[in-house]
Parts: structure tokens; sequence; C-alpha cells
């Protein structure tokens, strides 16, 4: 801020003093916090109490800099407390303070310190202190006010003289309103702010605004689609920002705010978990109070109940006594469902879901009430009050259009143009609640055809969605917003009883998920057709029960198998057995529960030929060659029937294929590994285990073998690879490659783990290549022993040589080796010579 001349235009050579410590605090913090400390002492001698003042202030901004908000408040309240100040100098401490206090957890009590300072501020300084203000308007949920302080501050400080501060004020403020326009969904116009900012902040020598635009750049990315992008901004701007931990950790909140909008859970939780014991430690009671709301969400959608309760809770104390009224209500939304999910319905919890709801769809939050208003009509339905749930589903459909949508018979439209607010409070209901909401109305009035009408249109929808993301992760993780839905459909199917319906649901919703997998959905008759003596099975999970999907070329059928809780259990304990290479009979053991929950029901119906599972849920981290009746038995494994299909049509030699085989570092077997592999297939050729002479081995080589360690990231799967010389090889590499072999073995640990956030999107090794147009990948899934690798894909590639499919050369080395961990992903029926 710049000092006030006297009427001669000298300046007391302390005031010139502070004020030169405090335009250094935006460049070199701790030499401003040791020049104001100096300039204090010496303006409290001389009784200057305009001096001390303004020195406490430049402290004051120098601590806030450093990440020590307690510290600037007491700058702050010890300068207001000076004796003889001048007001003007008094109404700028307050212009500071306006921000701390906001960043305290007080934005409430910020707008009024701001309504204190403004009468004696003049017209430069009330444009900077709008900026500050925005802020704590923003905080409140009032964002339409702060656009338009920020509005108001920008017309001003455009014009200014341009001294350093009045560059940290115009930057400040591009960053503030740009900040807003992403709450409020608007990213290309925060991407210019922020752009805007970066700009003049680099060109004033405003390191800590160019950190802090940069540090929002993870945010946006994620917002605007760009994951991968979105991780590299991320590291580069800790980079940025190392040595000030609590912008750091603010960045990081925000970054795992994005996160969670785009339905990466996990990689939020990640963010969260480093973020928040960073705020707590440096008092930034606001972003500490909404990252806690962002954990509870999370520990909500990643199965947690009792836990997202608790930091609900504890979020909403933090708000209640922040005076953040408006964000109450998405706190109570995480404990109304966690209550929902540990206790049961009852009728006075349906009266809090809805009165939640209204808050939501009345607040900044209307989608969220949306949703948790048809979650209110299901739990009305579960206490068998139909009026109730009639009532709160009109409140999703009353708007539909009968032209593009299904709307119950009898319903009244009203006609385009009446009750303009309603209708706006309307178009803020996604797709997928209210085509959820209208399946539901036809299914109470017995429509069935009008049910799953409603829920293919919906689906139609989030496949529109799906399809503009590139990146794998975002699409599957896009799709969960269709999840429910499909949930829905496939409940109707199952409740009807037809098994083709059932199949018809499963990849329709499949399809969805993976489009680069599946394509269109697959017909039985096809799937029939191109099975020959072999046997489908295509798992799906009802409620809490597991069913399978049969295909063979006899007969289609449909059996309810076991508990999906007792499925993944005992998955856990077979893979718990071969991790630590138990004893044959405690591993037959654990094979044979698996069988008897999975298969056993279907035994009669699988004949003797190759089977293609396309699993659920826990089921893509079984190693299924170690089931007592899969043993010797072809089996591939597939994200949907489509897949399979596909994956078929893939053949495109006309001579023997290509073979490139590579052996990573720090195993004691692999290049002996590879030398076999390659003496197996006449021409094949060793490549150098580096990532650039392994992808560009995959634009030439019909067969690539890869013999190095692995490793899977359950919660980030693209970022899971194959530990090459220069690093790992990452599924997320595989995103740009122009194609991949047609066969790929990695002769590795748990590389062929994934992760399915949503049925028919495995998210790993295995997905990424097939994605890229491989038919056929053989992995491991579970850790296996150097030479018993090298021993079970020396006979596997022996058999492939001799003209063996790979689903029948992986059954046969496995039984003569007695190795299970391998899989064949895809379809690995298609021998190569």
């Amino acid at each position: 801020m710049s000092a006030y001349p006297d009427s001669s235009g000298d300046l007391d050579p302390l005031v010139r003093a502070a004020e030169a410590a405090m335009l250094r605090s935006l460049v070199d913090p701790g030499h401003a916090l040791r020049a104001g400390r100096l300039v204090l002492a010496a303006a409290r001698r001389v009784g200057s109490a305009e001096a001390a003042v303004m020195s406490l202030r430049a402290m004051a901004l120098a601590a806030r800099e450093l990440g020590d908000l307690e510290a600037a408040e007491q700058h702050l309240r010890e300068g207001l407390g000076t004796p003889g100040a001048p007001q003007e100098r008094l109404a700028q401490v307050r212009l500071s303070l306006v921000t701390v206090r906001t960043e305290r957890g007080h934005p409430l009590q910020a707008l009024r310190v701001a309504a204190l300072a403004w009468a004696y501020l003049r017209p430069l300084d009330r444009a900077k202190l709008d900026t500050q203000r925005a802020v704590a308007l923003a905080h409140l949920g009032r964002h339409q006010e702060a656009i338009a302080s920020c509005d108001r501050a920008l017309r001003a400080l455009v014009t200014a003289p341009g001294t350093i501060d009045d560059r940290r004020f115009l930057a400040g403020g591009l960053l503030n309103r740009g900040l807003i326009h992403s709450y409020r969904g608007d990213w290309d116009a925060a991407m210019r702010d922020l752009t805007a900012c970066l700009k003049i902040a680099q060109h004033a020598g405003l390191l800590h605004l160019s950190r802090l635009s940069a540090a929002n750049l993870p945010f946006l990315a994620v917002r605007r689609g760009d994951i991968a992008g979105a991780f590299k901004h991320y590291r580069d701007a800790e980079d940025t920002l190392f040595g000030f931990p609590e912008r750091l950790a603010t960045m990081r909140a925000d970054f795992a705010g994005a996160l969670l909008a785009a339905h990466l859970p996990g990689e939020a939780r990640a963010m969260l978990s480093l973020a928040v014991p960073d705020l707590e430690a440096s008092g930034a009671q606001v972003a500490l109070a909404e990252a806690r709301l962002k954990l509870a969400q999370v520990e909500l959608l990643t199965g947690d109940p009792h836990q997202a309760r608790q930091v609900a809770e504890q979020a909403a104390a933090e708000l209640a006594a922040q005076e953040r009224t408006r964000w109450l209500p998405l706190a109570q939304e995480v404990v109304l469902r966690s209550r929902l999910a540990l206790e049961p319905v009852t009728p006075a919890l349906v009266g809090e879901l809805i009165a939640c709801a209204d808050e939501l769809e009345n607040g900044f939050a209307p989608q969220a009430g949306a949703a948790l208003r048809l979650v209110a009509a299901e739990a009305a339905l579960a206490v068998d009050d139909h009026p109730t749930a009639s009532a709160q589903l009109a409140r999703l459909t009353r708007y539909a259009e009968r032209g593009e949508r299904w709307v119950p018979a009898g319903t009244r439209l009203t006609p385009l143009g009446s009750e303009p607010q309603s209708r706006q409070r309307a178009s803020h209901i996604p797709g997928p609640v209210r085509q959820h909401a209208l399946a539901l109305e036809a299914a109470l009035q017995e429509d069935n055809t009008g049910a799953f009408r409603a829920v293919q249109d919906g689906l139609s929808e989030v496949s529109e969605q799906v399809e503009t993301f590139d990146d794998p992760s975002l699409r599957a993780h896009a799709a969960r917003a269709g999840e429910r839905l499909a949930a829905f459909g496939l409940g109707l199917a199952v409740r009807n009883g037809g098994v083709k319906e059932v199949f018809e649901w499963s990849e329709r919703w499949r399809a969805v998920t993976a489009p680069a997998h599946a394509g269109s959905p697959a017909d039985p008759e096809r799937v029939r057709a191109e099975l020959g003596g072999g046997t489908l099975v295509e798992y799906v999970t009802h409620e809490e029960s597991l069913l399978a999907v049969l295909i063979s070329e006899r007969r289609v059928l449909l059996r309810r198998l076991a508990d999906v809780r007792q499925v993944k259990e005992a998955i856990v304990r077979l893979r718990y057995s071969l991790r630590r290479q138990a004893g044959p009979g405690d591993v037959e053991a654990a094979a044979v529960d698996v069988e008897r929950l999975v298969l056993r029901p279907l035994l009669a119906e699988l004949g003797n030929g190759p089977l293609v599972a396309v699993p659920v849920g826990a089921l893509h981290t079984l190693p299924w060659g170690a089931l007592p009746c899969l043993r010797e038995r072809p089996v591939s494994v597939a994200a949907s029937a489509a897949a399979w299909v596909q994956a078929l049509d893939r053949v495109r030699r006309d001579g023997p294929p290509v073979v490139v085989a590579a052996a990573g570092p720090a195993l004691a077997h692999a290049h002996a590994e590879v030398a076999h592999v390659l003496s197996c297939h006449p021409g094949g050729r060793e490549s150098p285990a580096r990532t650039a002479d392994v992808l560009k081995a995959l634009e030439v080589a019909d067969v690539l073998h890869l013999a190095a360690h692995g490793v899977f990231h359950s919660r980030s799967p693209l970022v899971s690879g194959i530990t090459l010389e220069d690093g790992p090889l990452m599924a997320y590499d595989l995103l740009e490659a122009p194609r991949s072999a047609e066969l790929v073995v990695l002769s590795a640990c748990n590389s062929g783990m994934s992760r399915a956030p949503v049925d028919g999107a495995p998210l790993g090794l295995p997905g990424a290549f097939l994605a890229k147009g491989s038919s056929c990948v053989v992995a491991g899934l579970v850790p296996v022993r150097d030479e018993a690798a090298r021993a079970v894909m020396g006979v596997f590639h022996e058999l492939v040589a001799a003209g063996r499919p790979p689903d029948a050369a992986l059954a046969c080395a496995a039984a003569k080796t007695g190795e299970h961990a391998f899989v064949c992903f895809g379809a690995g029926d298609r021998a190569l010579y």
C-alpha cells in the first residue's frame, strides 16, 4: 500500500522504511519480517505511531506469506491497538485483517471488518479491499456477490498507477475471480483470469502470486478433463510451493476437490491425507473445514460410513463456528447418507433427507439436492410411504418433455416459459437422476416398458458424456454418474427373470463405461457363434448377490451364485495363500472355497471347452487357473462379451509374428528368460529395456514379452507399471501409443492386477494394452518367484511357437510347472502360428 505523503511531499524516514518492509514482504517475507521488527523497535523509541502500525502490518503480511496465520493476526491486532495511529493506516490494517480472518475461519467477521475500514480508505484502497471481500463472500457461498466485488475492484485497479502493490492487488483480484469462476463451473473464464494473473505476477516479480496461480492449474486441468495433465501440473506446483506448507496444503485440498468431482475418490484421499495435517498446523481454518468436508465425502464413497459420519460432523461443527451456514447442508448430506448405510430407514430419517435436499437445492448445490431427493424417494418406498415417494419423484420429473423423455401416464406438462424459476431449478437436475426418477415412477405404475426406456435414455446421456473423455480413468469414473441408474435397470431385468434381458443390460452398461474396450453391446447369438465348443460366463451383481449369465452352444441361462461379500473374502484368502506361498493344502482349500462360490453351480453346463470369464468387482483380482476345475482348461478374461468379440477380430498378420522381448533390471533370471523366449521364435529380437525403446517396439511387434518387476497402484491404477532401466513403463504411457502388439506377455508380479471403478472398465496394464489394440495380454495376478516365472514362460512360448493358442498354451504351462499366477486377458483362443 503506497504511503501517504505530507504536504511537503516528504516522508518520515521510519515510515519509508516500514513501507519498504511491507513491499518486501511480497518477494522476501523472511527479510521483511526481520526489517519490520527493526522498524517497529525504532518507531516505538521515537514515538512514531504511523511507522509502528505500518511495520506491524508488514510483519503480518510476511507471516501470512510464510503460512503463520496466527502470528499474522496477532501483528494486525497489535497494529489496531496502536495509540495515535492515523485512521487511514488503521483502515489499511483492517484491509489485511479481512483476508487473515477469512482464512482463519471467520468470513462473516471479515466482512464486518471490511465495513469498518471502508469509510477511511481512498478509492484505490477500496478497490483493493473489494478483492479481499470477494474471498470472504465466496467462502460464504455468495458467489454472485463475490464476482461483482472482483469486477468493481478490477475496473479501478487496471488504471492504477502501477506500483508493485497495485500490481499485487490486480493480479490477486484476477486470481480470486478465477477461483470463484471455477467454483461456479465456468472453466474457460477461470482459465482466462488465472492466465492473466500469472502473466502480471511474473512480469512484476511477484513470485508468491505466480505460485498461487500455478497451484490452481491442477484443479482446473481435472475439471477440464485432463487427468494426466493435472498430475503434471501438480508435480510442478509441489516443487513451486515447497517451503510454503499452508499454500501447498491448500493447493492439495483444492486438487482433491476436483478429483472428487471427477469421481476419483482414491486419488482425492491421497491428497487430503497430506493436506489436512498441514492445514491444522497452519491454522487455516476455512480451508481446513472445506478439506474435512471433502474427506467425509471421500470416506462415504470409499465405503466407510462410520468414519464419514464422524468427519462430516466435525466439519459441520467447524463450519457452524465460522458462521458458514450455507455450507452446512453439504455436511448434513454426508451425515444422512452415512446414517442410511448404518441404520434402518425410518419415516423421521426420510423427513430429514427431504429437508436437506430442499436446503441444497435452495443453496449453491442444486445437483446434490436433486440426487439426495432421489435417495429420499427410495427411502420413502423402503418404509412403504408411497405418497411421499411420489411427491419427491414428481419434483424431479415435472419438467420432462414428452417428445424427448418418457413421462408417467396422465402427467400434466407445464408449458415452456411458465414458472421460470422452477424450470431453472429443474435444469440443474442431472440427467441420470431425472431418468432414474422417471424409471421409478414407471415401475410404480407397473409399466416395465416405460421403466426400461427411461433407464435406456439415461444411460444414453451418460454415454454421450463419457465419450467426450480420452483418458480411460476419467472416462470410467465419469460413468459412475449412471451407476445407480444401470443397477436399477439390471434389477428390473432380474425381477422379470429374463436371462437375455439381464445379459443385455449388463452389456449395455459395460459399453457405456469402457467404449474403447467394447464398442456396441454384444448379441448372445453372435457370442454363441464365436464360442464354438466353449462357454462364456458373465458375472453381474444385483443388490448383495453375485449372479452369472452362462452362454454356450447349447443354452443361455441365469444363475444366482453367492453373497458378494463371501466371494470377496474367499478371493482375498486365496490370493493371500498364493502370495505367502503357503503349503499345497492351504492353497487347495482356499481355491476350492472360491470355486464353490463362483463356478460350482455352473459346472454341469461348462462342458470341457475353453472358458471366457467376464468378471465383476473382486473377480478382477482372481487367478482363475488356480481353481481346480479350471486347471488345464483354456481361460480368457474379458471386460465384456463385446470386448471379447472385438478382440477376436484383431488378427492382422499374413505371415509369422514379429517377436520382441526385453529384460528389466534387478531380476536374476530375466536375461536367461528373454534368451529362451527368443530362441522359440525364429527372427525374434531383444529390445533395450528402456521406455522409449519398448514403446517403439510396440509399433512393429506382433508379440511383445517383458520380463521385469511389476508394480500395481490400486488407488491410481493407470500409474501402475513395469520397471525398466529408466523408470516405470506406466499404463498412462500407453495412451498415446499408435498401436499395440497382438500378444503382450508381462512376466511380472501383479502386472495383471486392475481396479474397476465400474463394471466393464478394468483400469491397469492389461486394459491399457487391450484398449490400444492387443488381442491378448498374459500377465501375473500375484507375486511369483523369478525362477518360477522363467519356467512357466519358457513352456508357454514353446507351445505358442508350436501352434497352440495363448489360452491353451498358458493352461498347459501352468499345469506342467504348478504355477498359476498368470492369467490370459482378452481373446486368447487364436493361434499365432
